[in-house]
């Protein structure tokens, strides 16, 4: 990250003002949303929408083309610019031929993409923005920092004041009053203005339409009052058919602000007569600007599905905190970072991509159903191919590639933090490394990891099933006693439980860096240890490592070229299970009893980003305990990220703190005792967070809670295994 941008994450981060406002924003958001989609099937539409605008990239330029012609039918002069360069000598041309000294807009981000206001501002002609959020940030001399909401991150009072310098005069931040400040400003430039740019949200090659939503009255004066109207239009907003229209139009306006539909969609087919009887002068401009490149990618085609709502910012923690001036240039959050870097540069993208914590928000909302996690993780490929890894990042890979030498410094950091570590946490850390512990304090490496826990675990004398346990790094080496509560509920049930001494890490941090070769080796590494033996299920109670075990580790060898892997891979990941769905499913076998009917202590669950978003487990750690007697109590945001991210907290601590902090408070604020989750990362999170903050409830990983209500059965002697 360079000094530059981080700079700009630290200032974000000290702004009271913007952390309040946004996260206002997230909450309202969450419930209009909710509301608006009620009786839509949202899943239908939206694939729709990704259907109708997969074939729209497909077949781009034959849509261009008869967009083209079919709006030059209509009277429309078309104008295909290949960069962004062509567009702004086009208008430069226009303003010069036509005489054009004063020009209103309406919002067009590509138009903020190639920055046009600029150039033109540099040849004597002025350009107003007329949305109110977008002069707001004009007048402000800033970049807008939300696609569908560009003055999001001002107060009313801020806006107040920025009014008053424009028009001279003490105003107060009644809202109404600064609207009206605002149409008195701007009706004389509607009326004077020589050119009206707009851009589109649709554009349909079928019938050559321009299809515009907006809120406020001004997309229509700008379209209607001047002698002369520019639309411009990128290329990804082709579709097919008329008929295209209606998904869009059903889930842009509910996903971008909670709305059943804007206050004004206009089709425009052909030019209209102006007021003096003439007839007016309509432009089109098709803007490529790399965006055929993205359509041609096969990874990155899939963005040009997107509509533009927002939604992927809307639920961003990382967003929430730090805002768009941040997290994007012209396109913010998530979406903005892939957007970025091909329509501006690869290089622009670097420091914004690494923000995303991969938490899978925006994915699960995203209307045109864009893997935005997913192509996030190509750009970091992409740019770590290119660039290569920073030496830091690739020495500390280098060792967990090495699990005899990755397992043997983790021993010797349990020896040389004693004089760190007091009661289990490490609360301060030295020097450069002061920063990972300013939010939470860290666990201690436990004195026996679980690997040499494990021969003295009872196992079940007479076993019905044999289990592999991949217990993954933190279970192993910080936090042995999740590993052995698995294995006591497991042997309840008549599990054998079996410990392979070569499992090493499951290879997510290298993943999630692009350190590909780093992570197929570890792929390959526990594919060997893991299928050794035979047994029916390998269960991990960390959700990260199992979407390591049944998805990840097939990428990370196809990526490397390891395609002889696969075959043992993909049988890998047909037997990997999470802790909870099996559990679940032995006691509704009727192989395990949870103690019931007893009025326990509150408890509130935690739903990692990994078990929610990409195992879909959510239900089962709850049922189960339900089933154990606790009384269960939903925390706001439940399925919100907690800020751990692997390896994220600590390469940007600073952001993963604010993160944490709302989560910590989300969990007081149930009154719970208890708080459970199913990933050890974060419960380490979590559980350190509570203990830098002061007393708070206790932490702990629903394997342990369930081992606590297990109705033990005497028909099931359990033993300890004899030594090896």
């Amino acid at each position: 990250m360079s000094r530059e941008f981080e700079a700009s994450v630290i200032k974000a981060l000290e702004d009271p003002i913007l952390g309040g406002a946004l996260g206002r924003f997230s909450e309202a958001y969450k419930v209009s949303r909710a509301k608006a989609f009620e009786g839509v099937d949202f899943e239908a539409v939206r694939g729709e929408i990704a259907e109708r605008k997969a074939y729209a990239a497909a077949h781009q330029e034959e849509l261009a083309e008869r967009f083209a012609e079919q709006a030059r039918k209509n009277g429309v002069q078309v104008f295909r610019a290949s960069s962004g360069e062509a567009v702004v000598e086009y208008f430069l041309k226009l303003c010069r031929e036509r005489g054009v000294k004063s020009v209103v807009k309406s919002k067009s981000m590509a138009t903020e993409e190639i920055h046009l206001n600029k150039r033109l501002g540099e040849v004597g002609v002025e350009v107003r923005e007329t949305d109110l959020g977008e002069w707001i940030i004009q007048l402000a001399g800033q970049r807008p920092s939300h696609m569908v909401m560009p003055a999001i991150h001002l107060t009313k009072e801020q806006v107040a004041e920025i009014f008053s310098k424009e028009v001279d005069e003490r105003l107060t931040s009644d809202i109404p009053k600064l609207v009206e400040v605002a149409r008195r400003e701007m009706r004389p430039k509607f009326l004077a203005a020589d050119l009206g740019i707009s851009g589109a949200n649709i554009a349909v090659a079928e019938t050559g339409t321009a299809v515009i939503f907006t809120n406020e009255g001004n997309g229509r004066l700008v379209s209607t009052l001047p002698r002369i109207h520019v639309i411009v239009i990128g290329l990804e907003k082709l579709v097919e058919k008329l008929d295209d229209v209606l998904p869009i139009a059903t889930a842009l306006p509910r996903a971008a602000t909670g709305q059943l539909l804007t206050s004004y969609v206009s089709f425009i087919s052909g030019p209209t007569p102006n007021t003096d009887g003439s007839m007016k002068e309509l432009h089109v401009i098709l803007m490529d600007n790399r965006r055929s490149a993205m359509a041609a990618d096969p990874k990155f085609k899939q963005a040009l599905q997107c509509i533009r709502c927002a939604s992927c910012l809307q639920t961003c923690p990382v967003y929430r905190v730090l805002g768009g001036h941040v997290f994007g240039k012209t396109y913010t959050g998530g979406i903005g970072s892939i957007l970025t870097a091909w329509f501006e540069a690869m290089k622009e993208s670097e420091d914004i991509q690494s923000l995303c914590i991969q938490c899978g928000n925006c994915k699960e909302v995203c209307p045109g159903k864009i893997d935005i996690p997913g192509l996030i993780l190509e750009l970091r490929d992409r740019i770590t191919a290119e660039k290569g890894q920073p030496l830091m990042q690739k020495a500390i890979l280098g060792v967990v590639n090495n699990r005899r030498m990755f397992h043997r410094l983790l021993r010797t950091a349990r020896v040389m933090q004693k004089p760190l570590a007091e009661g289990g946490y490490i609360r301060h850390l030295p020097f450069f490394l002061s920063s990972l512990t300013d939010s939470r304090s860290l666990p201690a490496i436990a004195e026996k990891p679980l690997r040499d826990v494990f021969p003295s675990l009872p196992q079940p004398e007479q076993a019905i099933d044999t289990a592999i346990f991949y217990a993954g790094c933190l279970i192993d080496f910080a936090y042995p006693e999740i590993g052995a509560a698995v294995v006591d509920v497991l042997a309840e049930a008549g599990v054998r439980v079996v410990f392979p001494e070569g499992q090493t890490c499951c290879g997510a941090p290298a993943r999630y860096s692009g350190a590909h070769e780093v992570a197929a080796q570890n792929a390959a590494d526990n594919i060997e240890a893991l299928l050794a033996q035979p047994a029916r299920w390998i269960v991990s109670a960390c959700p990260t490592c199992t979407v390591a075990l049944k998805h990840d580790f097939a990428v990370s060898l196809e990526k490397t070229g390891r395609t002889d892997l696969l075959g043992r891979a993909q049988e890998l990941g047909e037997r990997v299970v999470d802790f909870s769905s099996l559990v679940k499913k032995l006691v509704d076998d009727g192989r395990l009893t949870l103690a019931a009917g007893e009025k326990l202590e509150k408890v509130t669950f935690h739903d990692s980003c990994h078990a929610k978003r990409t195992l879909r487990v959510g239900d089962e750690p709850r049922e189960l305990l339900r089933g154990g007697g606790y009384e269960l109590v939903e925390m706001a945001e439940a399925d919100w990220c907690c800020g751990m991210g692997g390896t994220y907290s600590v390469k940007l601590p600073r952001v993963s703190a604010p993160i944490l902090a709302r989560k910590l408070k989300n969990i007081r604020d149930t009154g719970a005792t208890l708080v459970a989750a199913d990933c050890p990362g974060c419960t380490m999170q979590i559980r350190g967070g509570f203990d830098k903050q002061g007393p708070g409830p206790r932490v702990k990983h629903t394997a342990e809670l369930v081992r606590e209500r297990l109705v033990r059965r005497a028909a099931a002697p359990l033993v300890a295994p004899k030594p090896r």
